[in-house]
């Protein structure tokens, strides 16, 4: 009898209609990835490279994209689970979370806080309230930041102890410019501190044009030594990646990141975390 492996799950990918007019970030400055991203350009690209299922994560800070990923994932059997968004600071965020929660597909939540001017926004009290329904729900937290929000997110913590919290992109941290530090303290801190794990994503779009295996592993490397194969997860941030290299391209990456590993631990990264850390 032959044992069927463990399921690959990319934990961190998008979808978008630029019809809809909500993704403010989205310009023809960038070309490519201007344009309409659905489940039939993504499907036969998780065929050919083994990933059984995803998770979309908001591309636009609406209810609407929220209501919008929710109907894909309802009609796209390779995708698990869906991070969208609500408004955390409104007065009726509560309300709104728990309405939102009543759907299936919805995993998590994800302000995007990388967007908002203020780097002290998630500490306001304003926010705690949807953070507090977030925590009721059972919903993961997506953090989207970059180095300079990461002590505040220590204390957001300290605060949220049980809140579960993904921190996206491994925290943004600079790559292309070779920087190691604040965010290599600040990470060790969060992962002696917490218990936020960690997406494996968005790489190589900080590493920029001539982005390489060899300038990432020490940045991998240190989220391994500190979060432990454990707390990472794997996610390819498609199409963004795209500005950078193919899906393809970064599936073999990151499975070059990770070859020092036995088996068990790469299997977790791929996808049992994803699978523990959604309830996918």
């Amino acid at each position: 009898m032959t044992a069927t492996r463990p399921r690959r799950v990319d934990a961190h990918q998008h979808y978008w209609r630029l019809a809809r007019g909500d993704y403010g970030w989205l310009t023809p400055a960038l070309a490519p990835i201007y344009r309409d991203f659905e489940p039939a350009d993504l499907t036969p690209l998780l065929a050919r490279t083994g990933i059984d299922a995803t998770v979309i994560v908001q591309a636009a800070p609406t209810l609407g994209e929220t209501r919008f990923l929710l109907e894909l994932a309802a009609a796209t059997p390779t995708v698990a689970g869906v991070v969208g968004w609500a408004p955390l600071d409104a007065p009726d965020a509560p309300e709104l979370v728990a309405d939102l929660a009543r759907q299936p597909g919805l995993k998590g939540l994800r302000p995007m806080l990388h967007d908002i001017p203020d780097v002290d926004w998630m500490l306001r009290p304003e926010v705690t309230p949807g953070l507090r329904a977030i925590e009721a729900a059972d919903l993961t937290f997506d953090a989207l930041v970059r180095p300079p929000h990461l002590p505040n997110l220590r204390r957001l913590l300290e605060r949220h102890p049980n809140l579960r919290v993904v921190i996206d992109h491994g925290a943004k941290p600079e790559i292309a410019g070779g920087a190691r530090e604040p965010w290599a303290s600040h990470m060790a801190a969060l992962a002696r501190d917490t218990r936020a794990w960690v997406k494996l994503s968005g790489l190589v779009t900080e590493d920029g044009v001539g982005w390489s295996v060899e300038r990432l592993q020490p940045y991998v490397d240190h989220l391994l030594d500190r979060f432990g194969p454990a707390r990472l997860i794997f996610g390819s941030d498609w199409p963004v990646v795209t500005l950078r290299a193919s899906y393809a391209e970064w599936i073999a990456a990151a499975e070059a990141l990770l070859a020092g590993l036995e088996r068990d631990a790469r299997d977790r990264i791929l996808g049992l975390n994803a699978i523990a850390c959604y309830g996918l």
